[in-house]
């Protein structure tokens, strides 16, 4: 398991602000949500894996220095804003960090067929020689 139970709420809010229809998701959708990532993770070496588990546990508590709270615990406001400040922190280890979850979050959650469906997309073995 990449990323343990207690990082999950994390990666649930930081899912939620990033694509905020992924609040309306059931458990079951959540878990289809995970399986991707986890999957797509898998695949990668254990130091990034770990480099991942350290900036959900950063998004986590940073947040408590201005805020009082931690990240999950934030109105979606002040997690887009604290979102907003790593997306533009002046050091790129943080903005590649950054960057980096918000595209495992947009695969997690668009990489799910019911979201693909929803969306319009029909991916084809032939590409745009399917359409034509």
């Amino acid at each position: 398991m990449i990323i343990p139970p207690p990082l999950r709420i994390t990666f649930r809010a930081f899912v939620a602000t990033i694509v905020p229809e992924a609040v309306s998701l059931d458990e079951p959708h959540w878990a289809d949500l995970e399986r991707v990532v986890e999957a797509t993770l898998a695949a990668r070496p254990r130091s990034l894996q770990r480099q991942l588990r350290l900036l959900l546990r950063g998004i986590q508590w940073l947040p408590v220095l201005r805020y009082s709270r931690t990240f999950s615990s934030l109105d979606r406001v002040r997690q887009a804003h604290f979102l907003s400040y790593l997306q533009d922190h002046p050091i790129q280890l943080v903005r590649k960090g950054f960057f980096g979850l918000r595209t495992l979050a947009l695969l997690g959650y668009y990489g799910r067929p019911e979201a693909a469906r929803a969306i319009g997309y029909a991916a084809d073995a032939r590409g745009w020689e399917a359409f034509e």
